[in-house]
């Protein structure tokens, strides 16, 4: 049997010049990328792979040329994170998933708050990349479902990851939350204990994550035979401001719903508050359930059953795609919406009360 030929058996065939980077990948059988991210020590490159490659370059006695190196990148080591979120949690959540993927891989994060309703968002957002030099870029929602954002990125030459609700764009490019999965879970989980009168509060309509949220309630409601009245639902802003007042229009109806689900946290928060206002007791005279499982959900009292949503584990995700890293062998499933049950739901007392108990 024929052995696979050893980098010293080829070292000869490199003409007596300076070798090249175009020769390491040749004859250590990687690509150019796996020999760069050898040369810049990072840590995403696997144990026999990097052996192989520093053999070669022990070898060849290459060592890079820094000016060539620079000409070359043309970009520092910075990844940008671009938000326009009102949830302040979720973008430090993200900012924890990035730098967990960042760590040890000589990359640093620069952070870019927007607004995409501003007239010069784009010209903004395109100023960011270029003063900073930056190697590439997370978008979030609802940055990430802007398509002027993702083809700006394309424009400039500027690598680039969306996280989103739903697949916007090819797999190399996207993170997929599949918020619909969790708005399905929260449906199951009040009619599961009894709930037919259930109200529900958006997010912003800017928000791709409000509408997959609503459907994925709407279609499981559905398949328990339920439906969700118009009068039932109302668009709240993402923040716990809104979801007092919103809370309090549903509460305040003739015949008020004995379960909310609000499309976050922050405004499943606020719903406490209102019912807490009007005299109502929690999971007693209404059930609640928010959807992200952050900090506050455990903090308010009762406890918020919740939809959890794993944003720290995706932005490290984030970083690994941006960086042309393979996934890792994490079960899928933690990346995935799922139910936290904890003391804000309970089987509704009573089918038949009105507005004032």
């Amino acid at each position: 049997m024929n052995k696979a030929p050893r980098a010293q058996d080829d070292a000869s065939e490199i003409p007596r010049r300076r070798p090249t980077i175009n020769d390491i990948a040749r004859l250590a059988g990687v690509s150019k990328k796996t020999v760069s991210r050898v040369i810049n020590a990072s840590p995403f490159v696997r144990s026999d792979t990097r052996e192989r490659i520093e053999a070669v370059i022990a070898e060849l006695g290459y060592a890079p040329d820094p000016q060539a190196r620079g000409l070359a990148y043309g970009r520092a080591f910075l990844i940008g994170l671009v938000y326009d979120n009102p949830n302040p949690q979720y973008v430090v959540n993200m900012q924890l998933g990035l730098l967990d993927g960042m760590r040890g891989s000589g990359f640093e994060l620069v952070v870019h708050p927007c607004d995409r309703n501003s007239p010069t968002f784009l010209d903004d957002l395109r100023a960011f990349i270029e003063r900073q030099r930056l190697f590439g870029v997370v978008l979030t929602p609802s940055v990430s479902e802007d398509e002027r954002a993702a083809k700006l990125m394309a424009d400039i030459g500027c690598a680039y990851v969306r996280v989103a609700s739903v697949s916007l764009d090819t797999p190399e490019h996207m993170i997929e939350t599949r918020d619909r999965l969790g708005g399905r879970e929260a449906a199951r989980h009040l009619a599961d204990l009894g709930h037919t009168r259930i109200g529900f509060i958006s997010g912003p309509p800017t928000f791709r994550s409000s509408y997959e949220r609503r459907s994925g309630f709407e279609e499981a409601l559905n398949e328990r035979g339920l439906t969700l009245p118009k009068a039932y639902v109302l668009e709240g802003g993402y923040t716990f401001e809104s979801g007092i007042e919103r809370g309090r229009e549903l509460l305040q109806l003739e015949q008020r719903p004995t379960a909310i689900f609000a499309a976050n946290d922050e405004m499943a928060a606020g719903v406490l508050q209102a019912a807490r206002q009007l005299g109502l007791s929690i999971p007693e005279d209404l059930s609640v359930v928010g959807f992200d499982d952050f900090q506050i959900a455990s903090r308010v009292w009762p406890a918020l059953t919740t939809i959890r949503t794993p944003t720290r584990e995706i932005g490290r995700l984030a970083v690994g795609r941006l960086l042309g890293l393979e996934d890792d062998d994490r079960d899928p499933k933690s990346r995935l919406p799922s139910l936290v049950v904890r003391d804000s739901t309970a089987a509704p007392k009573t089918q038949g009360f009105g507005a004032s108990g």
